[in-house]
Formats: structure tokens, sequence, C-alpha cells
């Protein structure tokens, strides 16, 4: 089963990666590990939470405020 390659993950927009792991080629194997959809999924899902965490490193959220918030800004629902 390891030397079969998936063909198409079935969602629009997302193509198979040829190498989803350095030291396991069976990529069903993997999939059952993780116990989520498919692969491919997960590998984008990784790479859009490393490009946030570029992101915060030049908004610095942690940073205090330049001016104070108006007072009904966090009320829920407006």
């Amino acid at each position: 089963m390891a030397d079969l390659l998936k063909k198409t993950t079935g969602l629009v927009g997302l193509a198979v990666c040829e190498s989803p792991h350095e030291t396991e080629p069976d990529v069903k194997k993997l999939e059952d590990q993780l116990q989520c959809s498919q692969l491919e999924e997960v590998i984008l899902q990784a790479e859009n939470e490393l490009s946030l965490a570029r992101n915060m490193l030049q908004w610095k959220p942690w940073e205090t405020l330049v001016e104070e918030p108006p007072a009904n800004q966090w009320k829920w629902p407006i």
C-alpha cells in the first residue's frame, strides 16, 4: 500500500502533496495517526498558522494601545 500514491485530495484548489512526510511514505497511515482529515489540509493549516505567527511579530498585539478604545467597543451585541 505504501507504493500507492494519492491521485487527488477531492478538494477544489488543494493539490496532492508529493512528499508530506520524510520518514513515513504511507500517507494513509499518517492520516490515520493524526485522526483528522487529509494530510494536505493539515499542512495548509500549519502554513497558515506560521504566517499568522509572523504577522503577530509585526503587529505586536501584546503592546499597549496608542489610545484608549471607545467605552462600548467590546460590548455584545451592538
